[in-house]
């Protein structure tokens, strides 16, 4: 078999959202059934008043495709009603009846998802959603793609003065 070779950060992420995932998904199943983890955050952003798909995509650190995606699942659910504004390129969008009572049933989940976290970052020692947040932080400052450019060209002048 194999050695395990060293993770790099993508894989990581990676390993981690699944993780997290599969238990949200897990947990949403056993409170109502057919939920999806993804509607959490458009759910949570419309309960604090964002009404089309520029504010979720505001109040919340998705992009706007996966904003629009997620709103067009749960207006064919029948959770978000969509209505057209006066500008044609926008729509306003409300939550149903269907989708006021989901808010309702979840809002509690949301508390024990917080304190399930926070049990989280208490048992391995770091503030884990801070180090998210500084690290997105850095990212949006100068991105990845950047700092591999930064980290090859210092790598290369290295080697060509050790090569002298």
């Amino acid at each position: 078999m194999p050695e395990r070779t060293k993770p790099g950060l993508g894989e990581l992420l990676r390993h981690v959202t699944e993780l997290v995932d599969l238990g949200a998904e897990e947990r949403y199943r056993d409170l109502s059934p057919g939920y999806r983890a993804r509607y959490t955050p458009v759910l949570r952003a419309m309960e604090a008043a964002a009404a089309t798909v520029t504010d979720i995509t505001d109040a919340t650190h998705l992009t706007q495709g996966a904003v629009s995606q997620t709103i067009a699942l749960m207006i064919a659910e029948g959770i978000v009603v969509k209505r057209p504004m006066e500008d044609a390129r926008k729509s306003s969008l409300r939550l149903s009846p269907k989708g006021r009572a989901l808010l309702k049933k979840l809002q509690p989940n949301w508390d024990v998802t917080f304190k399930a976290i926070d049990a989280l970052e208490t048992e391995i020692g770091h503030p884990l959603r801070q180090v998210l947040v500084a690290t997105a932080k850095a990212l949006e400052r100068e991105g990845f793609a950047q700092r591999l450019r930064r980290a090859a060209l210092e790598t290369t002048r290295k080697e060509a003065s050790h090569d002298r």
